[in-house]
């Protein structure tokens, strides 16, 4: 049996028998870093310049860089809408993807994403109970302050299902019982969510499938700060564990007798996992697919398990791929805009059945 009482901290561990390469990336994966980036820059100028208004490439590289735009409204449409959508594409993306894999680590399942813990369904109960019930002095959420209730109560709704599973992870040991109860939670509150659509009237449940469906154009700037902050403070977290998410591929008894504390982990992970999920539900709605599925493109085009690589990886694919699909979503030159999981879902589910057909190894 191992001495808990005398174990090494998570973030110090390293057994000796631990791979080299998990201590430095290989020259040839920075090129793969390299062309990711280039990919996302692209994809984010594009996301600018194209649109139900098209705007020259170089005008939005001028406009960016401080200069005057040859329309003055080229310069309105890029900074008021183009660029906090863009911005929110790209984090929002980044920190899926990041939760997922940091799941798949955690219970050794391919299928695993961000709401296999219940915290979409939360986030999504708090929307439901503000729009379905919500009605104050005659104001309903669909008025001005709409997003701000929104935000507000996915925020809460998706806090409180974090704290019960991590209260639930301190007291079971097992990650499989984890994993049931995310789901059974995540039953529970959709059941609860079908009850009040049940009774509610026809504008309110217009107004939760809108949410529902998931946009990148709801976050606005006065919320940027607070949504970059909660996500950057999500993605440091999931820096810091790279090591023990590598000794945790190795299996929970393995990785007990190499000094890992398998409890202390798993509360950490939640919450860095949660945090991202959690937020990104809240000021963008419950993005599908990608949490899934950027894992897998991100293990396959760098053929490693190692997060010290991965974690960067799925980062610029999860930007990358929420860009793409914002911008397919908002049909350039239309003034059309696709339900944004349905485009997500268009990514994500060739993935999955891709992973079905060629199983992934975790180890």
């Amino acid at each position: 049996m191992t001495n808990r009482a005398s174990s090494p901290s998570p973030l110090t561990a390293a057994p000796s028998s631990q791979p080299r390469q998990d201590m430095t990336i290989p020259l040839r994966q920075y090129g793969g870093f390299c062309a990711l980036g280039l990919l996302v820059l692209g994809v984010f100028l594009a996301s600018l310049a194209l649109g139900s208004v098209s705007i020259p490439l170089s005008e939005v590289i001028t406009i960016l860089l401080g200069g005057t735009a040859a329309k003055p409204a080229w310069h309105e449409i890029i900074y008021q809408f183009r660029l906090p959508r863009a911005i929110a594409a790209a984090a929002a993306g980044a920190a899926l993807a990041i939760s997922g894999l940091q799941l798949q680590a955690l219970f050794r399942n391919p299928l695993a994403g961000p709401s296999v813990l219940g915290i979409n369904a939360g986030a999504s109960l708090g929307v439901a109970l503000v729009v379905l019930t919500g009605n104050v002095a005659g104001i309903t959420v669909l008025a001005s302050l709409a997003q701000l209730s929104l935000v507000a109560a996915a925020s809460l709704g998706a806090a409180t299902s974090m704290g019960l599973v991590l209260l639930v992870a301190h007291r079971v040991r097992s990650a499989l019982a984890l994993l049931i109860f995310g789901l059974m939670f995540g039953y529970t509150t959709t059941a609860l969510v079908t009850i009040l659509l049940h009774f509610s009237r026809l504008d309110q449940t217009l107004a939760y499938l809108n949410w529902t469906f998931g946009s990148f154009s709801g976050t606005t700037w006065p919320q940027m700060p607070m949504f970059l902050s909660l996500i950057g403070a999500g993605v440091l977290l999931a820096q810091l564990f790279c090591k023990p998410l590598n000794l945790l591929l190795l299996g929970e008894e393995q990785a007990l007798s190499l000094g890992l504390s398998i409890k202390l982990v798993r509360g950490y992970l939640i919450l860095s996992s949660s945090l991202l999920a959690g937020t990104v539900t809240a000021f963008c709605g419950p993005i599908a697919f990608l949490g899934v599925a950027v894992p897998h493109l991100g293990r396959s085009l760098f053929r490693t398990v190692n997060h010290r690589i991965l974690v960067p990886a799925v980062t610029l694919l999860g930007a990358l791929l929420a860009l793409l699909a914002d911008l397919i979503a908002q049909l350039p030159g239309s003034q059309t805009i696709l339900p944004l999981n349905a485009v997500t879902a268009l990514i994500g589910a060739p993935v999955l059945i891709w992973l079905m057909l060629k199983p992934l190894r975790f180890s």
